[in-house]
């Protein structure tokens, strides 16, 4: 029998009732790795009471204590991001390498938490009238809840958990249920860092334990990362309950090409941020469009894509195996999609073979031009290594082809032309835009501002954002009287004076 992937509530790690039970399959081998539960109703109750109570007293614990947890805690996940990443590639099949930077880029944002004393600052000014001075305080919200994909187990998590409970929050975290190992090892090492019993706590499931989260009256807020059709449901559902949320979705990543870009580097970037992570980023290229003479560049894009070397995660190919066999089908059939509907397929992946891994679900490079709006290919998101090239004679006419996908999570442009690069980046109707960097996802200085079809909900995670996201603003107007002051007469208007 598999182990079993436990619950984690009021600060004990505790094995589910449910009946439900997925199977964490290794996607390069079809080995069942463990099972995670799918929580019942009432344990995910329990957890939510947990939090609930654990806010009690958390909200009160000073700066520089919960700042000082997170010290400890950037430095538990860097002594231990080798084992982090093995096992993190053993479930979700991303390269070793892929998986040390999924856990860094998370990592950046707990270090950023052990900031907070500078970053949950409120305003103050005083006698806006006789003796009357007005401040601010950034108060936090109460239980939080937190649902991850599939794709960035390590990273996404530690988007959301760490700012919410810096911020003097509670948290209860959902992680996909593809892969939650890596997950529940990220928590064990959190409460070693002396996050204290109830302030973080996990339950597993599927859409159940997801409509559980956004109907609960005590959860205050909902973070979200996953598909556009999860992503719309949860906000709707969230906010219809009154909760704040945030959800970022599905994407459609477009980079322009100017025939003045520096070929090799351009190329070599598209190749990367395409088919990086087998494609399944939500900040991946899956869309490049060369202008002008760069059009003559297919070619060699198509023969950069066959070097890139295909097999298990842990042999640090290129690239690794997608998730499951679900999504290996589904990326085979959109590829077959293409082809009916007349783009042309300059490299086709479905025949990959990885020798010793046979029963792996890989899929190889895919390339296809003559890519039009309105194919399938190129209306949906494929999350799988395809990448879509078209054509544009001017940069107006490629930034017109971007504003008009509904999609604004992230474009780049390639370019060594300062004034092309700054009419791109004022043009252009997308969140995030990369300037030769293929995949802008931001620092955590900075929030992730994906826009559009991509988002839902004003504020984004982490960086200044979040902390306005998981906090409220409460203003306070004080006056005092000296004990000999006359108390004058009355005053019937809203005036200060």
């Amino acid at each position: 029998m598999s182990p079993t992937v436990k619950l984690l509530i009021n600060g004990e790690f505790v094995e589910s009732s449910t009946r439900e039970w997925r199977d964490v399959v290794n996607p390069a081998t079809q080995e069942v790795l463990a099972r995670v539960p799918f929580a019942t109703a009432d344990e995910v109750s329990q957890a939510i009471a947990s939090a609930k109570q654990a806010f009690k007293t958390w909200r009160k614990t000073p700066i520089g204590t919960r700042a000082r947890i997170f010290l400890k805690y950037q430095q538990l996940i860097r002594d231990n991001m080798k084992p982090l990443a093995a096992l993190l590639t053993a479930e979700q099949g991303k390269t070793l390498a892929d998986a040390e930077g999924d856990i860094f880029r998370g990592l950046e944002v707990v270090e950023h938490a052990a900031s907070i004393g500078n970053l949950q600052l409120g305003e103050y000014a005083e006698n806006v009238a006789g003796g009357v001075d007005t401040y601010t305080v950034q108060q936090p919200l109460g239980v939080c809840a937190g649902i991850t994909p599939f794709n960035f187990p390590a990273m996404i998590p530690l988007w959301m958990f760490p700012m919410a409970i810096a911020t003097g929050n509670t948290f209860v975290l959902k992680p996909s249920e593809q892969d939650p190992m890596v997950t529940m090892r990220l928590v064990e090492l959190a409460l070693e860092a002396g996050i204290p019993p109830g302030v973080l706590n996990v339950v597993h499931g599927g859409p159940e334990v997801v409509n559980a989260l956004c109907d609960h009256p005590d959860i205050k807020a909902v973070s979200f990362v996953g598909s556009t059709r999860v992503g719309t449901h949860v906000y709707q559902r969230a906010t219809l309950n009154g909760k704040r949320a945030q959800c970022m979705m599905g994407a459609k990543n477009h980079a322009i090409v100017l025939p003045d870009a520096n070929k090799e580097q351009a190329l070599n970037q598209l190749v990367g941020a395409a088919f990086g992570a087998a494609g399944q980023r939500c900040m991946a290229l899956s869309v490049a469009i060369l202008v002008g003479e760069a059009r003559d560049w297919i070619p060699e894009l198509v023969a950069k894509a066959k070097t890139l070397s295909v097999g298990a995660g842990k042999d640090n190919p290129d690239l690794g195996p997608v998730i499951s066999q679900a999504a290996k089908e589904r990326i085979h059939g959109l590829i077959g999609k293409g082809v009916e509907q007349g783009a042309r397929l300059e490299l086709d992946g479905r025949n990959v073979m990885v020798k010793g891994f046979e029963s792996g679900n890989f899929v190889g490079p895919t390339l296809f031009s003559g890519v039009k709006p309105g194919m399938a290919l190129y209306e949906q998101e494929v999350f799988g290594p395809v990448l879509c090239v078209m054509e544009a004679a001017t940069l107006d006419e490629a930034i017109d082809i971007i504003n008009a996908n509904p999609n604004g999570n992230g474009t780049a442009i390639f370019t060594q032309s300062g004034a092309a690069a700054r009419r791109f980046q004022e043009d252009i109707d997308v969140g995030q835009v990369g300037i030769n960097v293929p995949i802008p996802v931001p620092v955590p200085l900075f929030s992730f501002t994906g826009s559009r079809a991509s988002k839902l909900g004003d504020l984004g995670p982490y960086g200044k954002q979040v902390v306005l996201f998981y906090t409220q603003t409460k203003t306070v107007t004080s006056r005092w009287f000296d004990d000999a002051a006359s108390s004058g007469k009355v005053n019937t208007t809203i005036s200060l004076r």
